[in-house]
């Protein structure tokens, strides 16, 4: 969800709160579209983060400090000369635009007390942040728009600054019944696009919400809603606007089963029922974790690009290879025919006479009687030998292919387990043995530098509801070293069955596991394996004793003979991690 016009005014509700008064003490530009202001009040230090960055316009307040260049750049050294030291006396922003005021008094170079303009525009590609002074002329921004980049607006020195009016909507704070109406249900496209392209600040987000508080299909047409829905749809309207005007909001963070994070709002989300909601003190703590967590998935998945390449290049060539070798695995199963041939010819070969292009002699395996096809150019016994010698052939291919065959697969299942763990890798640690084993496998060249590779990542720990520690291994090292070091023979282990993810012990501490303890190391096996997305996984689970590791296989690979098993969700939200 991008910020709309509600949380907009959730966010300038909480800086009125908390930097009306407050005096600027300190101005960064960590970023190119980024300002860091730290003001001072008798309530305390705050740092307010103001992006006007074109994939994320952010605006939020932090306890976390920017590192800056060591030269700042010509803006944030103008805001510096006029408003460092200055007093925020008031944030406003006008209707729902997305557009937020900073009303700042400051002493200028006379000691004469003037007023300036800081405006930070949320409006995605065309997000800015634009200093004015009091008579709405621009000093400066953190971008320049010319007449050449837009034909609506110039932002540029000695400008005078206004909001461009590209849509023609209306404000929802000051609408009436008959305006919405008139608005909205005269529209022929779906009602929830009839409500957010009508009225300025209202996000499709908000517009399904309302749509599903009305008991209404947010997907029918605006103009066949019956007059008696319509009035209601208004009245719920109304009322959500009352709670903008009001500065009742609750800000919070909706998160899938998985706990990863699916929406954020200003107001409840009716609508996502069946989704964890989480409330928050603040706007500013929702954005910042929100967004956080966004981030995380977000450098992660490019910071593992590389190896995933590598990995997703050599899975596709061994599956390959896994086919053809199949094939010619298939092609062998032929062996057996002609060494049955050979024996035939070499039992009945007496009586065939030359040039005979087939002859039809009794199984005395079967009491069947089969046809064999003959060379006439050669003799029974040379026919006979001729079989032999294709039988003896395909022999060696099966043995050879039967061990090519069992290797492709471990390499395929390997590099299929590969690809899962960077896919549940939540920091770049996690990457590290990741690449490790790639490298220990030969998909990596090895770099000598003389130096260890560190490895600070370690397993999950999670603790289940009756207290029993559950450990969750990242990659196919921690899976081993959890099941073969860590776990002792009365622990128990769980896994996905048929499908690349994680070990996970219960440390069972010589005691019977109650069923809840059974469940929730289900649950953990299940988010932490390819078929997280599955609505039910089935997890095989059994005694660490009874789970043995072959001569010679890949790492994480194992072998066990009996175990029980459940058909389980994957949602691990109530389960308590510890550390990682």
């Amino acid at each position: 969800m991008a910020l709309d016009g509600i949380v907009i005014s959730n966010i300038v509700t909480e800086l009125n709160d908390r930097l009306s008064g407050a005096r600027i003490a300190k101005i960064a530009q960590p970023e190119a579209d980024e300002i860091l202001l730290t003001c001072k009040s008798p309530a305390g230090q705050a740092r307010l983060l103001l992006s006007a960055g074109a994939s994320l316009p952010l605006i939020y307040l932090t306890s976390i400090n920017k590192p800056s260049p060591v030269t700042a750049p010509a803006f944030c050294m103008l805001l510096r000369k006029h408003i460092g030291g200055g007093k925020i006396l008031r944030v406003w922003q006008p209707g729902l635009e997305r557009i937020i005021h900073f009303e700042i008094e400051h002493f200028n170079e006379m000691g004469d007390l003037c007023r300036k303009d800081l405006v930070l525009e949320l409006m995605g590609k065309h997000s800015n942040l634009i200093f004015c002074d009091d008579q709405g002329t621009i000093i400066d921004s953190i971008k320049r728009v010319s007449a050449q980049t837009s034909s609506i607006r110039e932002v540029l020195p000695g400008r005078p600054y206004f909001i461009a009016q590209t849509q023609e909507k209306y404000d929802p704070l000051n609408t009436t019944e008959e305006e919405f109406s008139k608005t909205v249900f005269v529209k022929p496209m779906k009602l929830s696009k009839a409500i957010y392209t009508s009225y300025t600040g209202i996000s499709p987000v908000i517009a399904e919400e309302l749509c599903c508080r009305a008991g209404l299909e947010s997907d029918q047409s605006a103009n066949t809603i019956p007059p008696l829905a319509q009035t209601h749809l208004y009245h719920l309207f109304d009322l959500m606007m009352e709670d903008v005007k009001s500065g009742r909001f609750t800000p919070l963070i909706i998160s899938d089963p998985h706990g990863d994070p699916v929406e954020f709002s200003s107001l409840q989300l009716t609508m996502y029922h069946d989704l964890t909601t989480t409330s928050y003190g603040t706007i500013s703590e929702v954005l910042e974790r929100y967004y956080a967590m966004k981030n995380t998935v977000t450098r992660i998945r490019q910071k593992s690009s590389d190896l995933r390449h590598i990995a997703v290049t050599a899975l596709e060539r061994c599956r390959k290879k896994y086919e053809l070798q199949t094939r010619q695995l298939k092609d062998t199963e032929k062996r057996d025919k002609y060494q049955l041939y050979g024996e035939l010819l070499h039992a009945y070969g007496y009586d065939i006479a030359p040039g005979t292009k087939q002859y039809e002699a009794l199984n005395y395996y079967t009491n069947e009687m089969i046809t064999i096809p003959l060379d006439p150019t050669l003799s029974a016994s040379e026919n006979a030998q001729h079989y032999f010698n294709k039988y003896n052939k395909l022999k060696r291919t099966f043995e050879a292919l039967t061990t090519q065959v069992a290797e492709t697969k471990a390499d395929i299942d390997q590099l299929e387990s590969i690809c899962t763990f960077m896919d549940l890798a939540l920091s770049e640690d996690d990457l590290v043995q990741v690449r490790e084993e790639l490298t220990d496998a030969g998909y990596i060249r090895r770099k000598y530098t003389g130096k260890r590779i560190k490895i600070t990542s370690r397993p999950y720990h999670y603790v289940s509801s009756d207290g029993y520690d559950m450990y969750v291994g990242k990659n196919n090292y921690q899976n081993d070293e959890l099941t073969f070091k860590i776990a002792s023979g009365s622990d128990w282990w769980f896994h996905a069955k048929g499908a690349p993810g994680s070990h996970v012990i219960v440390k069972a501490k010589g005691e019977e596991l109650p069923d809840s303890t059974f469940e929730e190391a289900a649950r953990l096996a299940a988010h932490y394996s390819k078929n997280q997305n599955a609505e039910k996984v089935e997890i095989d689970y059994v005694e660490k004793k009874h789970v043995k590791k072959p001569n010679g296989a890949k790492p994480g690979f194992v072998v066990y003979y009996t175990n029980y098993s459940m058909m389980i969700d994957s949602d691990i939200s109530k389960i308590k991690l510890v550390s990682d």
